[in-house]
């Protein structure tokens, strides 16, 4: 049966349409879209999203698309072969600027206040782990495929591997080394962030795309996105100028943003869709795109203006 019966039955919701936002497909109900997601094996990280979605909404943030009950006061509903949660958007609350910096900061000040830690969705403190974990991984699934599959791909492949193992492990140490560090501020406690954060400002808050973690891991993936892209750096300047409006950064702050460019997601992303595509102009692509990161990089802390011999920050020699 479809969906919307699920929502006129179990929720008192008679959908008048449809609109899609973000690539999601909802239902209209006068100024309402609800939108189904799936819950099954992961309703305790939905309901640790749901605070930090209720939180963000109990304190000014009205785009947030949060989870309602059903008439059952339940916050999933077993319907068909599937767990779903249904989630609630206000349309006139849909964003359409760009102040990326001014958001996040807000969110993420928003967020600091939040007085209960999440555990399955925390990345909090736990960067390392998560980067040795990814990096085994993707090596050793690389090195099984590439002697079950011979093939021009995998040959090339094995080629670039030592180097994204080398640079993770540079990354993990320097992460290791940032983690000593001293001078941090308020602002370097947990808050609410995203699994991924879109780098040209968020129109709609989704419960499920929210994490708990350091402020950084945003910063650094707006970052990222800038380098990969080849954003104008001050595109870079002026989203940090209005982020740190909020939320100032600390010695550890830029250090640990510094960490996470160097950790190469950007190639492991890539490397994940090669599981499935393996295209040799992927990996020239890849290639390519690294060679002109590391040029960025290598000259990261002189773009964000932060003195690396003032403040005694060290950075990597070989980039």
């Amino acid at each position: 049966m479809p969906l919307t019966e699920m929502l006129s039955s179990l929720y008192s919701i008679q959908p008048e349409g449809k609109r899609t936002i973000d690539s999601r497909e909802g239902y209209t109900k006068g100024e309402y879209i609800y939108f189904t997601i799936s819950g099954r094996n992961r309703e305790t990280i939905l309901m640790e999203q749901a605070t930090l979605a209720y939180h963000l909404k109990g304190n000014g943030f009205a785009n947030v698309a949060y989870p309602i009950a059903n008439s059952n006061g339940d916050w999933f509903t077993s319907y068909g072969d599937d767990n779903w949660m249904v989630l609630e958007l206000d349309m006139s609350s849909i964003r359409h600027s760009n102040d990326s910096g001014i958001q996040l900061g807000n969110i993420h000040q928003i967020g600091s206040s939040f007085q209960f830690e999440p555990k399955t969705i925390s990345s909090y403190g736990k960067w390392k782990e998560l980067w040795i974990e990814k990096l085994t991984f993707f090596e050793e699934e690389i090195q099984k495929q590439a002697k079950e599959q011979q093939s021009d791909y995998y040959r090339e492949l094995m080629d670039i591997l030592p180097y994204i193992v080398g640079i993770s492990e540079n990354a993990i140490q320097y992460l290791q080394e940032s983690e000593k560090e001293q001078r941090v501020l308020e602002t370097d406690q947990g808050t609410s962030c995203f699994v991924r954060w879109n780098p040209e400002g968020n129109q709609v808050l989704w419960t499920d795309g929210f994490v708990f973690d350091h402020p950084t891991r945003d910063i650094a993936e707006y970052i990222r996105w800038c380098f990969v892209n080849n954003r104008d750096k001050e595109d870079i300047l002026q989203f940090l100028n209005d982020y740190q409006s909020y939320q100032p950064l600390s010695v550890f702050g830029w250090r640990v943003i510094y960490a996470r460019l160097l950790f190469p997601i950007h190639l492991y992303d890539l490397l994940e869709e090669g599981f499935t595509t393996r295209d040799m102009s992927m990996l020239i692509q890849m290639q390519t795109i690294q060679e002109n990161y590391e040029k960025q990089l290598r000259d990261f802390y002189q773009i964000v203006g932060v003195n690396i011999s003032d403040w005694q920050i060290p950075v990597v020699n070989w980039l």
